[in-house]
């Protein structure tokens, strides 16, 4: 059997959809495989990590420099797999491409990362409120747009 559409679509479904909404569905089926990739890797990063500190013995739990590069890296990890999720939910054209909750919640993510790897002895005051500020423009957005999540779904 010949496929020309991406899996998880039927036949019916790809044909009615526009040439551009066909580009859509390839561009984000090739996004999610590069994506797996992504995590994949930064699992085995993760995993040969922390088997190395357990081995050298220098997993210590209560090192913030231990605890900045493991949480970073699950951080990291987190941050794809929400990206991912998100494109599966584009596939499946509830909410048009992508919605911006969403793509805010994982900007958030990607903050609360920074927050967490930031070396606070060497990271100027100004840089330190300049993310604190976008952290909490993305929460007012967040906000809003859940609000008016809310307002539409009464």
């Amino acid at each position: 059997m010949e496929r020309d559409r991406p899996p998880g679509l039927t036949r019916e479904q790809w044909s009615a959809m526009t040439l551009y909404e066909k580009f859509e569905q390839v561009v984000i089926f090739l996004l999610s495989a590069i994506i797996a990739v992504v995590v994949v890797a930064s699992v085995w990063a993760l995993l040969r990590e922390v088997l190395n500190r357990l081995v050298l013995g220098a997993l210590d739990t209560l090192d913030y420099s231990t605890f900045q590069v493991v949480f970073g890296m699950i951080f990291t990890v987190v941050i794809a797999l929400e990206f991912k999720r998100s494109l599966l939910v584009a596939t499946e054209r509830r909410f048009g491409i992508l919605q911006v909750r969403t793509i805010v919640l994982i900007a958030l993510l990607a903050i609360a990362r920074k927050f967490i790897i930031l070396d606070l002895g060497e990271t100027s005051p100004a840089k330190i409120a300049a993310l604190a500020g976008a952290a909490l423009a993305l929460g007012a957005v967040h906000w809003l747009v859940r609000d008016q999540d809310r307002r539409d779904q009464s």
